[in-house]
């Protein structure tokens, strides 16, 4: 599959939480979609948590900060939420095979969903440039099989 025929959508492709992603890229090639998902920031709520389990000091220190104030200080301490175990977590591509998508369910601009528990491929990425670069990696070797 040529890469002009490559079809980029706009939603977090993977992911429970994609939604919650910051960073996110999800492409159809060659009967597969290439997901591409990273920088997982929760709600307060769930950071706070995060906080009292692994620096219960830093948050007894920095629970009275608002808004931004604490989203900053928490950023500067514990960085963005990872996708699974490891410092290099912050993103992750997985690779599904895909369907055309039932118009009635998804939004025009996904004319193809994936195939649940049809993932092929993985892998992690502890920076963005890594991320993206991998989430090419796989659309260039998934648009090979068509």
């Amino acid at each position: 599959m040529k890469k002009e025929n490559w079809i980029w959508m706009p939603h977090a492709g993977h992911f429970i939480l994609g939604h919650k992603c910051r960073f996110h890229l999800a492409t159809y090639v060659g009967g597969y979609i290439v997901s591409t998902v990273g920088e997982l920031w929760s709600e307060r709520e769930v950071r706070e948590i995060h906080a009292d389990v692994f620096k219960p000091e830093w948050l007894k220190n920095n629970r009275h900060l608002k808004g931004d104030n604490f989203d900053h200080a928490y950023f500067k301490e514990f960085g963005f939420g990872r996708l699974g175990a490891g410092e290099d977590s912050i993103y992750e591509t997985m690779v599904f095979k895909a369907r055309k998508s039932d118009k009635k369910k998804h939004c025009e601009c996904c004319r193809y969903v994936m195939t649940p528990s049809t993932d092929t491929d993985a892998e992690r990425y502890a920076t963005s440039d890594e991320a993206y670069r991998g989430h090419l990696k796989y659309c260039k070797k998934y648009a090979k099989k068509q």
